[in-house]
């Protein structure tokens, strides 16, 4: 009996060990661990992961597989045993784990046809599956599978003449164009054009082109380049001299562009210092872990370029990783000035279609460097020889929904696997990660200059308070104001930058402090200027903003906090002559915006680039001298231990922008409070004193990297119910743990109720706590059957990055 293990697409604790079915005869060949397949399941059919194959079963009465979805697994076995080691790690379901690695197109409905292989002619078809190609370049799947031609086929795609695509219905589709290309061979063609009438001027001039290029070419760029008329390609077609057809062409994001190829630049001594033990474990397939930290400006990418030339060189593949907002088009273009074609690039501006395809480029292994966002760690590449996580303190590196992974644990699970070494870089690394380094856990290696020997920008704190002392009322100090007229009249360039996390504009009134709050959710609304409109940016509630406040009808209601439209206006009345562009989510939002904003001002189509937090990294333009921070310290007030962190990091990244080339750069950071050690050491760039001071905090209150942590969130529409089952856990879960174990709870959460449903949670600091992670599984257990039938939920953060 063939007889295969599957994991059946169902979140839920009953369904999250494999299922046994049979292997049709049919499809013997074609089950192996890694392909999907279609499986009765109750009363329906639904998809499945086979995870492993084997000879018998403790049961009795098997169901068979109904039919495969792959001719080839779309997981290949080092990503199947990742999902087991996610699933224990992130106290996830196997099914979410291993939807988590594929592209979108892969989880939707899908209808599934055959299509020859590119390189493939019909007349290279085994004769018994000629027919179902008859009507053109694809055929039915589910014909096949009537006419029992699915192991013949699995031969046929072997050697490489079929492949089996997903019509997605409604998410993705093949991109295909009209494609011409000569179906006789050339003595014909050739005997063809001296039969030829004098003015079939466009018929020669085609014939002519296919004697030297024999291969399919896209139809309109066939007319523009020989400049003649489609009843040319038509009459040929018609004599049997040329064919029609549609062939799939790959949505390529950057088509439109062309990359010139760069060589690799002269490395500096300390470049190469840092370089050398990242080669030599390359060199000797060791894996390591290396921090590489590097001021802002000191050159990380070239190090990054040469680690993976060495790594392509060797036959092997790269993997490097840049927060979402800073993959900017500067980050792509240097890796395809220098690799090519061989760079697929994956982030959440591409529609699912571009995704799917990038994908499809990995797995058909016709590229060798993935760089990507999040969860481009999953790339299905089997040979491995280095990854590189650019920015390694980003948060955007960790999931916040199911399986709640960070980005660095699974590349060091991968490097461990593959023998290969992993990079984490940084101007300014998280305090674990330092903490690692420092330990020896991790290889520190420094660039504690810039590049060109430039120095780093002087960075000068401005007091708002004095500024209002003084009189002045505008959002710019004085000094800020003044810098800016500076570079106007030298024809520099600034970088303004506000700091919104945590800090929107409300609608408040101003005679009785009424704030406007969501009905459903215990937040305040938030002001958004473009539509006149409050929105709640947890459940989506919308509302237009009231003329008159509803508790005590006075009309002085108002919108308070500065928006990046607010600060645009301002600069037009005070300098009015000044170019501005701004960057924030209604200006970015459609697609290719980012990047032309970007190229505007690159080519100095404005004087200022104001934004959010998406400008704040990864820019490298010459004529940069001046950046501003407007508001400094919004961070600093949050309730998480992280938030000097963040202030500190968010600061020196910015200040980073300016003065990276010949001209010396400025910084001017307007704060409330000057005195907080996070801006004062970011004033000065000075990591490792504000390391020390982090960590003496860090651990008088127990945080990492002290201590670990990990969070357990109830919600529920009733408060008592959401309080009570908060209670018991946190008594079960403190009698499984030490003494040393810190529990805190059971409290509200952060923001109470969110979309009228009430949240409490427990948090727990602990250093080694081998019943933990089974604790958790157990509380996951007991609540499974309530969690489903009723309105409950509890989720389980065991690395938390947010604790509202």
């Amino acid at each position: 009996m063939n007889i295969a293990s599957i994991i059946v697409d169902v979140p839920a604790k009953q369904t999250d060990k494999p299922f046994d079915y049979l292997i049709p005869e049919q499809y013997k060949e074609i089950i192996v661990p890694g392909v999907r397949v279609n499986v009765p399941f109750g009363p329906r059919n639904i998809q499945g992961f086979v995870t492993g194959l084997k000879t018998e079963s403790n049961f009795k009465k098997l169901k068979s597989i109904a039919e495969p979805l792959d001719l080839n697994p779309v997981l290949n076995p080092e990503l199947l045993e990742l999902g087991d080691w996610l699933t224990e790690h992130s106290l996830c379901y196997k099914i979410s784990a291993f939807q988590a690695m594929l592209p979108a197109a892969l989880k939707a409905k899908y209808e599934k046809k055959l299509i020859l292989a590119p390189k493939a002619a019909f007349n290279d078809l085994p004769e018994e599956v000629r027919h179902l190609f008859a009507g053109g370049k694809e055929a039915k799947w589910e014909e096949a599978v009537e006419q029992g031609l699915i192991d013949t086929l699995k031969k046929v795609a072997a050697r490489g003449l079929v492949e089996v695509v997903y019509q997605v219905k409604d998410r993705v589709r093949r991109k295909k164009l009209r494609h011409i290309s000569p179906i006789v061979d050339q003595s014909v063609m050739k005997s063809q054009l001296d039969q030829l009438a004098a003015n079939a001027k466009g018929q020669r001039v085609l014939i002519e082109y296919f004697l030297q290029h024999p291969e399919p070419v896209e139809l309109r760029a066939l007319l523009s380049s020989l400049s003649i008329s489609q009843a040319s390609v038509k009459g040929l077609v018609k004599k049997g001299i040329l064919r029609e057809q549609d062939l799939e062409v790959y949505r390529d994001p950057y088509e439109a562009r062309e990359f010139q190829r760069k060589e690799a630049l002269q490395l500096t001594s300390a470049q190469k210092d840092a370089i050398e033990p990242v080669l030599s474990s390359i060199n000797e397939d060791r894996h390591e872990v290396f921090l590489l930290y590097g001021v802002t400006g000191s050159g990380k990418t070239e190090i990054y370029l040469q680690s993976i030339q060495k790594v392509l060189s060797k036959g092997q593949e790269a993997i490097v990783l840049v927060p979402e907002i800073s993959l900017t088009p500067q980050m792509v273009k240097r890796f395809k000035e220098r690799f090519g074609d061989l760079v697929a690039v994956m982030h959440s501006g591409l529609s699912a279609g571009e995704k799917y395809d990038e994908w499809r480029k990995i797995q058909r292994r016709e590229v060798k460097v993935v760089v990507g966002a999040r969860s481009a760690i999953f790339a299905p590449f089997e040979n491995l020889g280095i990854i590189i996580i650019d920015e390694e303190h980003e948060t955007s590196y960790k999931q916040e929904e199911n399986p709640r992974y960070h980005a660095r644990d699974v590349a060091i699970q991968r490097g461990l696997t593959h023998r290969c070494p992993v990079v984490l870089g940084s101007a300014t690394p998280s305090l674990e990660s330092f903490a690692r380094a420092q330990k020896g856990v991790y290889t520190l290696l420094s660039l504690p200059e810039r590049m060109n020997q430039q120095p780093l920008p002087k960075v000068e704190l401005v007091d708002m308070r004095e500024e209002l002392r003084q009189g002045n009322r505008s959002m710019f100090s004085s000094l800020l104001f003044e810098k800016l007229q500076d570079r106007l009249e030298k024809g520099e360039q600034t970088v303004l930058f506000l700091n919104k996390r945590g800090h929107s504009s409300f609608v408040m009134c101003r005679d009785c402090g009424y704030v406007i709050n969501c009905p459903n959710c215990d937040i305040t609304l938030t002001y958004h200027r473009h539509k006149e409109q409050m929105k709640c940016h947890y459940c989506g509630f919308e509302d237009i903003v009231p003329a008159v406040c509803p508790e005590c009808a006075s009309e002085h209601i108002r919108y308070f906090g500065t928006g990046t439209q607010k600060v645009e206006e301002e600069l037009n009345k005070l300098l009015p002559e000044a170019r501005v562009i701004r960057m924030d989510v209604d200006t970015t939002g459609r697609k290719g915006s980012h990047e032309k904003l970007l190229n505007a001002f690159q080519e100095g189509a404005a004087d200022i680039l104001l934004g959010t937090q998406m400008i704040a990294k990864g820019l490298d333009f010459p004529n940069i001298t001046l950046v501003g921070v407007l508001s400094a310290d919004t961070m600093l007030h949050l309730p998480d231990f992280r938030s000097s962190e963040k202030t500190f990091q968010l600061l020196t990244q910015v200040s980073g922008r300016a003065g990276r080339h010949e001209l010396p750069g400025e910084v001017v950071i307007q704060t409330y409070t000057p005195e907080h050690y996070s801006i004062e050491l970011a004033g000065s760039q000075d990591f490792d004193r504000f390391y020390q001071q982090e960590m003496v905090a860090r651990k008088v209150h127990k945080y990492p990297p002290f201590y670990y942590l990990s969070l357990i969130t109830v919600s529920h529409e009733e408060l008592m119910k959401a309080v009570s089952i908060t209670e018991k856990i946190t008594r079960f879960i403190a009698s499984r743990l030490s003494q040393e174990a810190v529990i805190l709870g059971p409290v509200a959460s952060p923001i109470p109720r969110i979309n009228n449903r009430y949240r409490y949670q427990c948090l727990i600091k602990y250093k080694k706590e081998p019943e933990l992670k089974s604790a958790l599984k157990a509380i996951l257990d007991h609540y499974q059957q309530e969690s489903a039938s009723s309105t409950l939920q509890i989720s389980m953060d065991l690395n938390p990055y947010i604790l509202m």
